[in-house]
């Protein structure tokens, strides 16, 4: 498989008691795969995976699947703690028909790049389906090496890496040393610097609040190889950037932009808190000033 596009890691809206709001999700997924978005991520970090039960997460992967009703690629996140049950994350992706798996760190336990290589290879035979590697360090603790990349790239079925570390010097690694693994940009900020290093996909939270902003950018660098349009959205696209990465309101403020397209995704999971009346408002005008930006750029008047 080929990861080529826009990636969503799909939000997981809750009621106000924090239960799954199921119609709402719905909507989300409909919202995604009309825009033209190239595939759907369910248990990624902005889906709170961490916050939700083992039941509730195998409740997803079928609900996702059945929602998408062949639309667009489900790819199943397995992250845990322990390899067992990122092997059951697997095994169900399998048995509900999903197209791939995400494959992360361990986080807390800080294994090292043998560990990692064999924790991967494991969740890989229980799938049996292709897999993106996801590397980011500043939730895991440490980062997938060479001697990892080396291990899992003598199996077919590692064909892609999401990178999350923010270094430049692993972009310029990765994409000169395991060219066999696909590149997938991971770090929104870095997302024209990916591009020009030959990164084909993005796995971008902000694209459910906004898939045509980000459809536009990847379409400008990877399709059409125009990346003096790609910087002009780009510069566009900085602003929200910024405040995705600020203070710790990541996952808030995808679903308050989800908000502003009417669709309510609800509050995140504790300990996180929703926006503030000030917060808010600062995303809403970010979003709307890029919006306008990217519909003159793509117009045709910068």
């Amino acid at each position: 498989m080929q990861f080529e596009g826009i990636y969503t890691p799909v939000v997981t809206p809750y009621n106000a008691d924090y239960s799954l709001n199921l119609n709402e999700l719905e909507r989300v997924v409909d919202l995604l795969a009309e825009a033209g978005v190239h595939g759907l991520i369910v248990a990624g970090t902005t889906g709170e995976y961490y916050a939700q039960s083992m039941e509730e997460r195998l409740e997803l992967i079928g609900t996702i699947q059945s929602m998408i009703a062949g639309r667009v690629p489900l790819i199943v996140g397995t992250g845990a703690m322990r390899t067992e049950d990122s092997v059951i994350y697997a095994t169900a992706a399998r048995d509900h028909g999903a197209d791939a798996v995400l494959v992360a760190t361990p986080p807390y336990a800080y294994p090292n790049d043998r560990e990692i290589a064999l924790h991967c290879l494991a969740v890989d035979r229980a799938a049996d389906l292709p897999v993106m590697l996801y590397n980011y360090p500043g939730r895991m603790s440490v980062n997938m090496g060479p001697e990892c990349l080396d291990r899992l790239g003598r199996s077919p079925n590692f064909c892609a890496i999401k990178e999350s570390s923010g270094e430049p010097d692993r972009l310029h690694m990765l994409a000169r040393d395991y060219p066999h693994i696909g590149l997938s940009c991971g770090m929104d900020d870095q997302a024209l610097e990916f591009f020009a290093w030959g990164a084909r996909s993005w796995v971008c939270a902000g694209s459910n609040f906004a898939p045509e902003a980000h459809i536009a950018l990847y379409r400008a660098c990877v399709v059409e190889g125009d990346f003096t349009k790609g910087r002009a959205i780009m510069s566009a696209m900085m602003p929200l950037m910024r405040v995705l990465e600020q203070g710790g309101t990541f996952i808030q403020c995808i679903k308050h932009g989800l908000s502003m397209r009417g669709i309510d995704a609800g509050p995140p999971r504790k300990p996180l808190q929703p926006l503030n009346k000030d917060e808010k408002r600062t995303l809403e005008e970010v979003i709307r000033t890029m919006n306008t930006a990217i519909a003159a750029i793509e117009g045709g008047h910068p």
